[in-house]
C-alpha cells in the first residue's frame, strides 16, 4: 500500500463474503510462515486478515528463520525500528482495511512479540475496534500510554518468560487493574513466543490453545 514515505506490502486474506478485519503486526521475524498462518486462522474464522511489512524502511520483505541467526539479525532490525513512524504505518494499514469493500465491521489490530509492543503502543494514537496484545516485550515501559487507550484492550503474558520478568508483569497488572477496557491474561507456565507454532525453540501447545481462545473470543465479542 501507498504512503506519504512510500510503499509497503500489505498482504491480504479474505474470506468469502468479507466480514471485519484484523490487522496482524509480526514478530521481529517478520511476516513469515507463522504471521501468514496466524492470518489464514483468522480468515478462517471469518475475518479479512492483512499483516504489514513493519520492517520495509529497514529491509522491506524480512523473513526470519527462528534460528540464533535470524534471531540475531531479526534483533538488529528491531533496535533499528522506529517507533513513531511504525504507529503510523499501522494507522495507515487500518485506514485502508477500513475502507475496503470487503470489510463489513470493525478493524482490530492484533500483534505478537515485537506487533505486541506496536499494537499497544498504536492503541493510544488511534482507537481500533479491539486490540490484542501477545507479550509485548515493550508494554511493561509504556504503561502512561494506558490513560489514551479508549479502544477494547487484551494483554497475554506468559509466566515463565525470560525476556518479560514476572515483576514488570505485576507492574502491568497494577496498573490495568480496575479499567474496564482492558483484560489480562497470564499463562502461568508459558514463556517467550509461547504461540508461535512454527518454531519449536518457542511453541507451548496448552498455553498457546488457551491464550488464542481467549483472543477468539474477544475479537468475537467486540468485532461486529
Amino acid at each position: 500500500m501507498r504512503t506519504q514515505d512510500g510503499e509497503f506490502d500489505l498482504k491480504i486474506w479474505s474470506p468469502e463474503g468479507g466480514g471485519p478485519a484484523v490487522l496482524v503486526i509480526q514478530e521481529i521475524f517478520g511476516v513469515g510462515e507463522y504471521i501468514e498462518a496466524v492470518a489464514g486462522d483468522l480468515a478462517g474464522l471469518g475475518y479479512v486478515a492483512a499483516a504489514p511489512d513493519m520492517f520495509w524502511r529497514l529491509r522491506p520483505g524480512w523473513r526470519a528463520g527462528h534460528d540464533d541467526e535470524g534471531l540475531a539479525q531479526s534483533m538488529d532490525l528491531a533496535s533499528r525500528f522506529d517507533p513513531v513512524t511504525g504507529v503510523t504505518d499501522v494507522a495507515a494499514a487500518v485506514d485502508h482495511l477500513s475502507r475496503l469493500p470487503e470489510v463489513t465491521g470493525g478493524v482490530a489490530v492484533l500483534g505478537f512479540c515485537f506487533g505486541g509492543t506496536v499494537a499497544f503502543a498504536s492503541a493510544a494514537a488511534i482507537t481500533p475496534a479491539a486490540v490484542v496484545s501477545f507479550y509485548g516485550s515493550g508494554v511493561p515501559a509504556q504503561l502512561d500510554l494506558l490513560d489514551k487507550i479508549e479502544s477494547p484492550l487484551q494483554l497475554h503474558f506468559g509466566g515463565q518468560d525470560p525476556y518479560i520478568p514476572a515483576e514488570q508483569v505485576a507492574e502491568v497488572a497494577a496498573a490495568v487493574e480496575g479499567r474496564p477496557n482492558v483484560e489480562l491474561h497470564i499463562q502461568p507456565d508459558g514463556g517467550h513466543a509461547f504461540h508461535n507454532r512454527v518454531a519449536p525453540r518457542f511453541h507451548q501447545p496448552e498455553p498457546a490453545e488457551r491464550a488464542w481462545a481467549l483472543a477468539v473470543e474477544f475479537l468475537r465479542k467486540n468485532l461486529v
